[in-house]
Order: structure tokens, then sequence, then C-alpha cells
């Protein structure tokens, strides 16, 4: 009986051993999570992405415009954390004209409009719809943003660059550094620290307002380069993306501010336009780049100096997929844009990562 039960007691202990993750035994790593695609209603195509913006995992809007027979109408959707569906109800959504770069400004999502008659800025507050007219017409308008407290609107008329203010109550005129011929783009961190960049004689140059003026950033760009987007994060950090013409070739170069100082990079994603870059929840940069399958989309999340690929779900039938915006919507990505099916003009899709 006492050699049975020592026989007994060392099979346990065997088993033991060889089950245990200390005898050398990994447990199974967790699964990834992959793109899926969301349903997204239908517009008229062909159909243009123009923006997205979260506030967390139940809210987000992708504006746009889709084709009508009297011109481009514009296009409002919305992320309720369940699916998206279409926004009708703004002023003007039944007129001519274009959405464009859409901001949270505390809950409320402000959307510049491009309205026939003049451009406007539309905030929805407690359920409802207002917009905030514009004070004069430019010639063009390059970009917009907005904070608690503060709004900008660049572009330019016959006399050169503008720089439109909004304190809550007024628009006024804010002048440009000399030397600045046209503003491509402007962002802000808060009502006291915006980016802009643009153009002058001697190159891009990158512009920040400090509450008192706009002056200089005296930002030293990779030779023979232009900016495409200025990231900026509640914890002050920057990043600046664009393009750099090297021996007849073009790369994206990624340059990071922490405060001190600038690094950087040049990640091996091709010629990417960066705009649609984001800060994703794993704290790396994701963007969108030129996919090489026809069916997928293809996105890149960017550490450093180094690269990742994903692909989104496969399509059927499609010939060109193009995500044209991403937003971190808690802790998920969530991405925007076309896709182009055999036979059929391009129309929306939307893609989700994690959540």
């Amino acid at each position: 009986m006492n050699g049975l039960r020592t026989v007994i007691i060392c099979l346990v202990i065997t088993c033991a051993a060889v089950l245990s993750p200390a005898a050398g035994v990994a447990p199974a790593a967790a699964a990834t999570p992959g793109w899926s695609a969301l349903p997204v209603p239908a517009a008229a195509p062909p159909v243009t992405v123009s923006d997205l913006a979260a506030r967390g995992p139940g809210e987000a809007w992708a504006t746009g415009y889709e084709d009508a027979a009297d011109g481009p109408r514009p296009m409002l959707y919305r992320w309720d954390g369940k699916g998206w569906s279409r926004d009708t109800t703004f002023p003007g959504a039944g007129e001519p004209g274009r959405l464009g770069k859409v901001r949270f400004v505390g809950e409320e999502p402000w959307i510049f409009h491009d309205r026939a008659g003049g451009r406007e800025i539309l905030r929805r507050s407690a359920g409802e719809w207002s917009a905030v007219p514009l004070p004069r017409t430019l010639r063009a308008y390059q970009d917009f943003t907005a904070v608690p407290g503060a709004a900008w609107v660049v572009g330019e008329d016959d006399t050169g660059p503008k720089v439109w203010h909004y304190d809550g109550s007024e628009w006024t005129a804010q002048p440009a550094p000399d030397g600045v011929r046209y503003l491509m783009g402007i962002t802000a961190r808060t009502a006291t620290d915006a980016w802009a960049w643009g153009n002058t004689d001697s190159g891009t140059v990158i512009l920040r307002w400090d509450g008192t003026a706009w002056r200089d950033a005296k930002v030293s760009l990779p030779a023979n380069s232009n900016v495409h987007t200025i990231l900026v994060e509640p914890s002050g950090r920057a990043t600046i993306g664009g393009s750099q013409y090297v021996d007849g070739m073009v790369r994206t170069y990624l340059m990071t501010w922490n405060g001190h100082t600038w690094r950087t990079a040049h990640p091996p994603v091709d010629d990417t336009y960066t705009e649609a870059m984001v800060r994703g929840p794993d704290g790396a940069l994701w963007l969108p780049v030129r996919s090489d399958r026809a069916f997928q989309s293809k996105y890149a999340r960017v550490n450093g100096s180094r690269a990742t690929f994903s692909y989104g779900p496969e399509r059927t039938n499609a010939i060109d997929v193009k995500p044209r915006a991403l937003a971190r919507a808690g802790s998920a990505l969530l991405s925007f844009g076309t896709v182009e099916t055999y036979g059929s003009k391009p129309n929306l899709m939307s893609e989700r990562l994690g959540g």
C-alpha cells in the first residue's frame, strides 16, 4: 500500500511540473485584436471625406461632402459608440456646401462650414446646432482649429495671409510675422498655445502663438522639406509630419518636441501624407498609408524610426480602399474614408481597431 501511495504522489508531482508555466511552457498569448469594418449609411457618390474627431468611445463626428446635381452637398456623420448615423439637422444641411475640419471644445463639436453666401463655424450644444459666421469672406480658406476659449481660421485674400481669431464673442484679425507669404495650417493645445505653418521666400516656417503674438518658433526643419501637419498633445508634446526631398526621392519625416529638444526620425513609410496622423491609445503614432492590396486598407504604427503595419478587413470586389482620417476613441482607433468597388464610384467606409 505504501508503495502504491508513493507512485501516485510521484505521478501528481510530475503532472504538476509539466503543466506549470515554471516548467518552461509559456502560457498562450492573448490574441491581438484586428481592424473590423463598421457599416456606414451610403452617401451620393463620389464622396470626399474631410475630417474625423472623437471625444471618447461614445462620440465621434466625420465630415465631408457628397455629389449632387447642383454641386457639392455637406456630409456629416455621428458615431454613438454603437454605429454611424447621418446628421442632417445642422443649418444649411440641404444646401450646396462642404464641411471641413472638426474639433471638440469641451463637449461641443465645432465644424468649419463652407456654405453658399459665406463661411461659418457650426457648434452643437445641448443637442442643437448653431452657427457663428466669419467676419469677412476670404479668397481661400486653408485651415481651422478650436480649443476652449479660442478658435482660429487661416486663409488669404488679395492683400496676403489672414489669421482670424475668435475669443468666444467676436472675431479679430491677428497679423502674421513679416515675411510669411502663405499659411497652410493651424492647430492649438490651449488658447495661449497654438501652432501654424506657412511659406516664406526661404522655405517653410513654423509659427507659434503665445497668447500675445505669432512668432517664428525657430524650428530647424529638414532641408528641402514641407509640412503636412502638426500634432499637439495636452502634455505639451508636439509632432511635425511632412515630406523631404532627397536625391530626387520623397520620404516622410517626423519631428517630435518633448518640451526641450526636437528629434527627427524617418520611419519606413515611403512617401506618406501625414495629415491623418494621431496618437493611439497604445502611445504610438498611427497613420494610414498606401496599401499594396487593392481590397484592404493599410495602417502604420510608428514608434521613433520603427514602423509596423496592419491591414483592414478584406472587402469583396474592392479596387481601392482609402482611410482618410483617424481618431482615438477611448481605447480604440476609428478610421473614416472611402472604398471603391468594381463598377461603382467611391462611397463611405469606416474601420475600428480595439475598443
